[in-house]
């Protein structure tokens, strides 16, 4: 059994003081909480627990004994291992090589693959995994890829596991399997630390709650607090209205989707959405909404069908064509398809339109600056200066920054698939308001969401799509939560015609 403790510990990263006197107690089968804002300290305090950074004040203890934990390699040697929300695993090798990774176990000069083998399946035994521990590891979900994660950790013998914000991308079913895995590993004294932005979470797998703020210890309370006292501590205020409307005036038709079919991903899949309004796209995971979004913005070809904006016809299959017509799009995966990491804050706002001159036709770079500093006052993106990079950047600012850049390329109609995966409650506010002043003002918005209670509080209208096809209507006076899921498996067993 295993107790981990920081002690007041302190991470300055030049004059900035990222994590200040901050002090967590991790006990054996215990799921300890941490929760906070995009930028209270989160990513700082579990990269100190598990030796990616070391803390410039304060200590660690190990079972009441003061410790030095100077790479990863000493955290796991002292039982600390992380499941990192972008998972450590080559998808060209088997499981089995992917659980040895580093540790290959030889015999006689040679690789021993027969006690590979053995001690994998024993590994994936354990958390109730059945898989061939020969299959390739990009053949497996994300959900199945986690759990050959932890049980490459507990074969490595962890008793203290971090899981950063485990369920970002998992389904409500896969959420479950997880929850079981962690109920079964507290029954076997595993302390763990768990990360998540879904406050309903807590409650259900938690024990107790450490909330940090701008770096800073706020308090450590029970698990079953209200979600409500959680926001509070979070935020620092109360957050009367979760999901703000702002005023809405429903204006001409914007977008008009008709007949979009691909092969094996969507069909004749028709509608429109008008100025001023907000129209949500639901479905589980797999029912075609990201493939539908890809199509109208370009990104992707269709076979058949048209999408028109404003009144005119885009071609297919042509981005610049979509934002020179107006469109604009907050892709899935912010990191890889929305921003360039490694530019500065002010390159990727600017990245979508260059403000143009009249002298020559040269690009104005001095109004370009100016248009990028008043965008990031205005998205309140946290930075210490619109030359850092974008990359270093907590998940809410980076999220604002994509909303940004069509911001400055004023666009008509902005499609958003999953606005606010992994964005902590007070970002999320501030991301609706986004969206309402984008409605407010003659835009138009299509957002497609797997948090249901978002869809609902945000949407004037919710269109439900079902194995690639839109399965059904509703007005946001008549949705719930029961109305939409039974929708969404409306077309569910045609696919296995």
């Amino acid at each position: 059994m295993t107790e981990l403790s920081l002690v007041g510990v302190s991470k300055i990263f030049g004059n900035s003081t990222v994590v200040d006197n901050v002090s967590v107690k991790v006990k054996p089968g215990e799921v300890h909480v941490l929760l906070g804002e995009n930028g209270a300290g989160k990513s700082t305090v579990i990269k100190m627990m598990s030796g990616i950074y070391q803390p410039d004040k304060g200590h660690i203890e190990i079972n009441g004994k003061t410790v030095r934990i100077p790479n990863v390699d000493s955290a796991r040697k002292l039982g600390i291992a992380v499941i990192h929300q972008e998972l450590n695993l080559v998808p060209e090798l088997s499981i089995m090589e992917n659980l040895f990774l580093g540790m290959l176990p030889t015999k006689a000069g040679f690789v021993d693959r027969a006690t590979m083998r053995s001690k994998a399946k024993e590994a994936l035994q354990v958390i109730g995994l059945e898989e061939d521990v020969d299959k390739p590891m990009g053949e497996l979900g994300v959900a199945r890829q986690q759990m050959v994660e932890i049980a490459k950790a507990l074969m490595q013998h962890a008793s203290i596991l971090i899981l950063d914000e485990p369920t970002a991308a998992l389904t409500k079913r896969e959420c479950e399997q997880l929850f079981s895995i962690i109920a079964d590993l507290k029954s076997k004294n595993v302390g763990m630390v768990f990360i998540s932005h879904h406050l309903d979470e807590i409650a259900r797998v938690g024990d107790v709650v450490t909330v940090l703020r701008d770096g800073k210890y706020v308090d450590t309370v029970s698990a079953d607090v209200p979600e409500k006292e959680l926001v509070r501590l979070m935020v620092g205020r109360d957050i009367t209205n979760q999901f703000p409307h702002g005023n809405r005036h429903q204006g001409k038709e914007l977008l008009k989707v008709e007949g979009l079919t691909r092969k094996g991903a969507i069909e004749d899949v028709s509608f429109s959405v008008h100025a001023g309004e907000v129209v949500g796209l639901a479905g589980l995971v797999g029912a075609g909404r990201t493939e539908v979004l890809r199509a109208i913005f370009g990104a992707d070809t269709y076979d058949s069908g048209s999408v028109t904006v404003d009144g005119k016809v885009i071609p297919k299959a042509n981005i610049a064509g979509s934002i020179a017509a107006g469109l604009g799009l907050v892709p899935e995966d912010r990191r890889v398809q929305g921003l360039i990491l490694e530019a500065s804050v002010a390159d990727n706002l600017g990245i979508s339109t260059l403000i143009p001159t009249s002298h020559a036709g040269f690009a104005d770079l001095k109004g370009q600056r100016a248009h990028e500093e008043e965008t990031s006052e205005k998205l309140r993106i946290r930075m210490a200066n619109i030359d850092q990079l974008a990359g270093s950047l907590s998940g809410g600012n980076q999220q604002k920054i994509v909303f940004g850049k069509w911001s400055m390329a004023n666009v008509k109609v902005l499609l958003l698939d999953e606005p606010t995966r992994g964005v902590d409650v007070g970002a999320r506010v501030e991301i609706y308001e986004l969206i309402n002043n984008i409605v407010e003002n003659g835009g138009a918005v299509l957002m497609a969401s797997s948090d249901l209670p978002e869809v609902l509080g945000m949407s004037d209208r919710i269109l439900v799509m079902s194995n690639g096809k839109i399965s059904g209507e509703l007005a946001a006076s008549e949705a719930t939560q029961e109305k939409v899921m039974e929708l969404a498996v409306t077309h569910l067993s045609e696919s296995d015609k």
